[in-house]
């Protein structure tokens, strides 16, 4: 049986779900670690059984047993780990967002094209349980044209601090961390459409609520209530070059009555909610049925969707799958996060492209 040379870039909380999952996976050999925190990576190699803990990333980078690798870093690395991965000849699933900007996304696409290697995007959510029946009807037809999507996450207190809160590390704030997963979602089910124009407003007058003490659900090791140069809420609507919309709504702080997460697309012949529980509305006999399917899980549980991403990246790589969430849909969500920041900043609607 073929197995898969992994190592693991970054090492903080997010990278614990890569880990497990490759560990778990009997076709990968978790081979090396990276991270500035040395004694962290030493931990995290004996909790997964890594075999080596690599001192630095161009040595990582040059291990000859490692064939791809994880890239779980802060947002403004992303694409510059990346480009050193694929052009040391790796394969690279790299989290979300696939970068912080356009341009970067941009070069990862033609690092991957020179490099005749795999990008997959974490775009964790489209290998749920939940969104895998639910990209079945809607390639089977059951909803027939998807004309509209609404793309909700909202958060009454739940800015991270630290790097999330300060755009140089993070390129933005609840959009490109949280909305980008629900805006994805909805994108894809949508059938990926190009995006050709975006209207949208952000906020931010909450920052990181430094009156409030129950954030520690959310909260980094470097939280500063007093620094937060992100926005607290941003707001769009994006039309597509086949007549379709998307709304959008995402926060980190926002007097809310409750925190909420929507997935929702409507077609010609149904519709479907994939969260919070996927749903789905569709017309028989002259009627309309609300259908739920039977699995497991009915809404995105991380530990089963974070395997089967996995899984999905290590067949890539051994030449046994066909891409999910490639590199030109990781730079096309970029597009779409950028003109939501730029309407915002400029106060008009932006055309794509």
């Amino acid at each position: 049986m073929s197995r898969l040379g992994v190592g693991v870039i970054g090492v903080g909380s997010i990278a614990d779900m890569h880990l497990g999952a490759y560990a778990a996976n009997p076709r990968v050999q978790l081979v090396g670690v990276y991270d500035l925190n040395q004694e962290r990576s030493a931990q995290k190699a004996e909790t997964f059984g890594v075999e080596r803990v690599h001192p630095t990333l161009d040595g990582l980078l040059a291990d000859p047993q490692i064939d791809a690798v994880s890239i779980c870093t802060w947002n403004d690395s992303h694409a510059e780990i990346a480009t050193a991965a694929l052009d040391a000849g790796k394969h690279v699933l790299v989290e979300k967002p696939l970068s912080r900007t356009v341009d970067e996304a941009e070069a990862l696409e033609a690092a991957v094209a020179r490099n005749d290697r795999y990008l997959q995007v974490g775009f964790v959510r489209r290998f749920g349980a939940n969104a895998r029946v639910l990209k079945s009807f809607v390639d089977d037809g059951m909803l027939g044209h998807v004309y509209h999507a609404r793309a909700t996450n909202i958060r009454r207190l739940g800015n991270p601090g630290g790097w999330f809160a300060d755009s140089r590390r993070s390129g933005g704030g609840p959009l490109i961390d949280i909305g980008v997963h629900v805006l994805d979602l909805c994108w894809y089910f949508m059938g990926t459409p190009k995006a050709v124009t975006v209207s949208a407003v952000t906020h931010s007058p909450l920052g990181n609520r430094a009156n409030v003490t129950s954030l520690s659900r959310y909260k980094v090791a470097d939280y500063d209530p007093s620094r937060s140069d992100v926005e607290d809420f941003a707001a769009a609507l994006i039309r597509f070059d086949n007549g379709a919309s998307l709304s959008l709504e995402t926060s980190y702080s926002l007097h809310a009555l409750q925190d909420r997460l929507e997935v929702a697309v409507f077609g010609e012949r149904g519709g479907a909610e994939l969260e919070p529980e996927l749903r789905i509305a569709t017309e028989l006999a002259d009627t309309v049925l609300n259908l739920a399917p039977q699995i497991d899980h009915l809404s995105f549980d991380f530990a089963e969707g974070f395997a089967a991403e996995v899984a999905h990246f290590v067949a890539l790589c051994l030449g046994e799958a066909e891409e999910v969430a490639p590199v030109s849909h990781g730079a096309e969500v970029m597009r779409m996060l950028g003109g939501v920041y730029e309407s915002a900043r400029t106060g008009r609607e932006i055309r794509l492209g």
